[in-house]
Formats: C-alpha cells, sequence, structure tokens
C-alpha cells in the first residue's frame, strides 16, 4: 500500500501520513485556528498541541486512542510536571509509549509533539 497524505500546512510537511496500518503525525505546535501560538503557560500551550493532535489524527481517520507512541519537546525541563498533567487527561488508559526531552524549539513556544498511531486500514 502506498504512502498516503493528510491534510494541507503553510510549511513542506504534511499534518499526517498513513504508511499501511501506521499513521505518522507530523510535529504540532500551539497553534490556534487563527494561526497564532495561544496565549499562557505550559498548560495552555500543552492542551493546544493535543488538540492539533487530536485533528491531525481525525485527518487520517484516527483517534488519540490510536496512538502507540509520542515524542515530545518542552523548551524547559521544569514544565514537566504540569505538561504532565495536561497530557493525562488526554490518554486517561494505557498511555502510549513517550519520549520526552528537554530542547530548544524553532519558534518562541513551550512545547511540541509528534505522535505514531497504529490501525489496520
Amino acid at each position: 500500500m502506498p504512502k498516503q497524505c493528510f491534510g494541507k500546512s503553510h510549511v513542506p510537511l504534511s499534518p499526517a501520513v498513513r504508511a499501511g496500518d501506521f499513521v505518522y503525525v507530523s510535529g504540532q505546535v500551539p497553534v490556534g485556528s487563527d494561526g497564532l501560538v495561544v496565549k499562557g503557560g505550559i498548560a495552555e500551550q500543552a492542551e493546544q498541541v493535543l488538540q492539533n493532535v487530536k485533528a491531525a489524527l481525525a485527518l487520517a481517520g484516527c483517534t488519540m486512542d490510536d496512538v502507540v507512541k509520542t515524542t515530545v519537546w518542552l523548551e524547559d525541563a521544569r514544565d514537566f510536571g504540569a505538561f504532565n498533567t495536561v497530557y493525562a487527561k488526554h490518554f486517561p488508559n494505557d498511555p502510549p509509549a513517550r519520549t520526552t526531552v528537554e530542547s530548544r524549539l524553532m519558534i518562541d513556544i513551550k512545547i511540541e509533539i509528534e505522535a505514531v498511531a497504529y490501525r489496520p486500514v
């Protein structure tokens, strides 16, 4: 089965790509529907990013329950606890495998998340 791309972006990437039974979601940032970075701290930005992950998954017919792996970049490791509080609400049962690192990000944001989902076609 060839890869299938979903959604459009203002940069050269696809928000979601299906390759066989896996869906790969590009790194999502805390940008709202108005195209602006959401105001607030890590809790507000993490919530927006996870909503964006959910929306990208939906483009490929997936839900958060299909996510098997996430990678999280935090701008400040001291935000880890507050981030975990928000993240746990989106994955209340059987959370996916996850890697979390502290990193300088490409724009002035506090968090970015990418995801891999598994949903047989």
